[in-house]
């Protein structure tokens, strides 16, 4: 049975820390000023707006702060201020006891997958796959995508609908809502981290990867079992799609589509989640019905 944390209530606490790449002040200055619109109290870690290479801070000060808020009673939620790279160098060391007794909503993506798959998998509690920091800007604050976490974190059911796509392999699908960036999941095959798919809507989505490498991590995830007992798939943007000298010959979705062919779930193309702005706030680990026809709807199922 997965454990939901509680939805937040005016007031409540939020932190803001950079587990894995950098982020400037400023940016994450103007996302705590919406956070705090939403009736939230805000704190930023000492990680944001500081730069260690290419991480916010060493490995020690990233796990240090990361640990801080996971234990705190007072934060109600940790919005991640980007991605990037860097979760994976602290993962093993956190210690989730006082986590596992009083969870808090984590929300980010990309990166982050890896601890959304790690709390799925080891410790069964609910978590969100949404825009981070970085995401909620001037251009961003007023769209559905924005709005979307704020709906989530105070608790308000959703359905997000998408047009049609001429891969979709059509049907109907219940269960547990896990996945998140192609990469990170299947550099987290074969670890103590890796997602039990069985009977569960899968969600992929990636950024900057070369066709032949999306092919070669979809082959990782058949062959370690991810795709073949899901109830169904649901696909988001792949952007930024890298190619050799020579094309690889196949989108990212005609790879994915050829990949899974021969199984009967519903496959959803084109939903709006990943590295884009159309990004909408989704509960992994939460039970969710998937329908692929005319349309193609993902819904909390209560």
């Amino acid at each position: 049975m997965v454990k939901v944390p509680p939805y937040l209530k005016k007031g409540d606490l939020i932190g803001v820390t950079c587990s894995s790449s950098k982020m400037e002040l400023a940016a994450a200055e103007y996302a705590a000023d919406v956070l705090r619109s939403w009736g939230y109290r805000v704190h930023l870690g000492i990680t944001v707006g500081t730069s260690f290479h290419n991480f916010s801070a060493p490995d020690e000060l990233r796990l240090e702060e990361l640990q801080d808020m996971l234990d705190d009673p007072e934060i109600k939620a940790i919005v991640f201020g980007r991605g990037g790279y860097g979760m994976i160098c602290i993962l093993d060391k956190l210690d989730f006891t006082r986590f596992r007794k009083h969870p808090k909503w984590l929300c980010g993506y990309s990166d982050v997958t890896t601890l959304h798959s790690h709390v799925h998998q080891r410790y069964g509690i609910a978590t969100i796959h949404s825009m981070m920091c970085s995401g909620i800007t001037p251009d961003t604050v007023e769209d559905e995508y924005v709005q979307s976490l704020a709906n989530v974190l105070k608790g308000k059911p959703y359905r997000y609908a998408t047009a049609t796509h001429i891969l979709n392999r059509e049907g109907r699908a219940t269960g547990q809502l896990v996945g998140g960036n192609l990469s990170l999941l299947g550099n987290l095959s074969g670890s103590r981290s890796q997602i039990d798919t069985k009977g569960k809507i899968l969600l992929l989505e990636d950024i900057g990867e070369y066709r032949y490498n999306v092919d070669r991590m979809m082959y990782n995830l058949k062959r370690a079992g991810w795709l073949d007992k899901l109830a169904g798939l649901v696909v988001g943007a792949f952007t930024d799609g890298q190619e050799t000298t020579t094309p690889f010959g196949q989108t990212e979705y005609e790879i994915i589509s050829n990949m899974v062919k021969e199984y009967g779930y519903p496959v959803c193309f084109g939903f709006p989640s990943g590295h884009q702005q159309e990004n909408y706030a989704l509960k992994l680990g939460i039970k969710h019905e998937l329908k692929v026809g005319s349309k193609c709807t993902l819904s909390e199922k209560k």
